[in-house]
């Protein structure tokens, strides 16, 4: 890659996590300057400095037990309450942080409204409908929606619109945290799928073990703790199978065009790798999509009208979910920091062949330094 002349990177993140170090990497490996990088810590503690001329790419705040404190309030990382907590101050900070990037004559790379919006899946499921995107149906969509203040309100919810399957989500959560697939059938009978694991005491913590709980009692109380973070409930799309597995895609899409993509299977609903989903294989799939009489192609476009509802994002990682035999296709969610996928290279046609996510990033920012376009 040819370096672009003048182009310095900041990269507001926390030192030492797997995001910043993959980021820095591919800086280096682009010929370009060191990468600086603005601790979140600092932001949070209004002491955030940047320089003139610097592009400033705003990364996720995990992975630092101290900044996790400030953002959630609790000690543990392990536990699930306080995403309303830590969406609040997350969210909060970026105004802020914003104000100083331009007060510095430096530029951001996201727009921070959007990232708002990204962390919040009632808002973000509201823009994906309303720019014609399929989602699975909610109760919950927009702003307008009715409060979910407990488990009677989630039961009253799929009443009114016809659902006897949902998952109920953190409407700030991520990477499952706190995520429900509730099943209800005859006779008042209830079952929910998820990694939560209640204590004793009532706290509730995030688990890499998937397990289910099998009464009303046991679920409703669940539902109930989790209610006062904001709860978002969508239908449950059965997914397609792959091997005998559900199926579905993380897609990585850069600067409007569909880059990578992930295949991820699992035994449960919930296919997120750190819970026990496994990698597919990505030529199945395409091969699954033409049997139905459809085509990979057309589901990855799929991914690139879901990131076009989010123009002031410059990179977002969209969860596909493959239905009707292959035959549909919706989008679950719209990810801000959805690239962590090492090792995984460009798609073939997509411009990032031999890059991973990061690398490819960084190409975009150099492309846009060069010619003064950002797509591919």
């Amino acid at each position: 890659m040819t370096s672009a002349p003048g182009l310095r990177l900041a990269v507001v993140g926390n030192a030492g996590s797997r995001r910043v170090l993959l980021f820095l990497e591919a800086v280096r490996a682009a010929g370009l300057p060191e990468a600086r990088v603005v601790p979140w810590v600092d932001v949070l503690r209004g002491a955030a400095e940047f320089r003139p001329g610097e592009t400033v790419r705003v990364d996720t705040p995990g992975e630092d037990p101290e900044v996790d404190r400030l953002l959630r309030g609790a000690d543990d990382p392990t536990r699930v309450e306080g995403s309303r907590r830590w969406y609040e101050r997350f969210t909060g900070a970026l105004p802020g942080l914003a104000a100083r990037v331009a007060g510095a004559g430096a530029a951001l790379v996201d727009q921070p409204a959007e990232t708002a919006v990204l962390f919040d899946k009632r808002l973000t499921h509201a823009r994906l409908r309303t720019a014609g995107v399929r989602v699975p149906d909610s109760p919950t969509s927009g702003v307008d929606a009715p409060p979910v203040r407990g488990w009677a309100d989630v039961r009253a919810l799929m009443a009114g619109a016809g659902l006897r399957r949902v998952f109920v989500k953190l409407a700030h959560g991520s990477s499952a945290s706190g995520v429900l697939a509730v099943e209800t059938a005859g006779g008042g009978r209830v079952q929910a799928t998820t990694s939560v694991e209640r204590a004793p005491d009532g706290r509730l913590f995030n688990s890499l073990r998937v397990r289910r709980y099998r009464t009303e009692a046991e679920v409703g109380a669940l539902v109930d703790a989790l209610a006062p973070d904001g709860l978002h409930v969508e239908r449950w799309v059965p997914k397609a199978a792959l091997v005998g597995r559900a199926a579905d895609l993380r897609v990585v899409v850069i600067d409007g065009r569909a880059t990578h993509a992930v295949v991820r299977t699992s035994r449960s609903p919930m296919t997120n790798l750190h819970l026990g989903g496994a990698r597919g294989d990505l030529e199945a799939v395409r091969a699954a999509t033409g049997a139905a009489g459809g085509s990979l192609a057309d589901a990855l476009v799929v991914c690139e009208r879901a990131a076009a509802a989010f123009p002031g994002t410059r990179c977002v990682g969209v969860d596909l979910l493959p239905s009707g035999g292959w035959r549909r296709f919706s989008v679950g969610e719209v990810n801000a920091f959805g690239d962590l996928l090492p090792g995984l290279t460009g798609l073939p046609g997509s411009g990032a062949e031999g890059r991973d996510t990061y690398a490819a990033q960084v190409a975009a920012l150099v492309r846009t330094r060069t010619t003064g376009t950002s797509t591919s």
